[in-house]
């Protein structure tokens, strides 16, 4: 199972290199639309690409009430313990 933390570094590792992200503004506290600048069609890729990474699928709705990098990186954490 993977860990939050194990979450959080493939999380980050992808906005860096899907949206060219400093790694030091990629924090658990970051908010991805006023501070890392994620739009609607990002957070579309993005879901797509932890879903590749993680091998699950995250819901859309699931990902609504995301606005901080934790808050992606608990509802990945969610969806991968239900998985298991």
């Amino acid at each position: 199972m993977q860990t939050r933390e194990d979450i959080f570094q493939t999380l980050k590792a992808a906005l860096v290199e899907l949206f060219e992200l400093e790694p030091e503004r990629v924090t658990l506290d970051a908010n991805l639309y006023e501070h890392l600048e994620i739009d609607s069609i990002d957070a579309v890729d993005l879901i797509d690409h932890l879903k590749r990474q993680t091998g699950t699928r995250i819901a859309a709705e699931e990902f609504k009430a995301v606005r901080t990098v934790g808050d992606v990186v608990e509802a990945v954490h969610r969806t991968v313990t239900a998985a298991a």
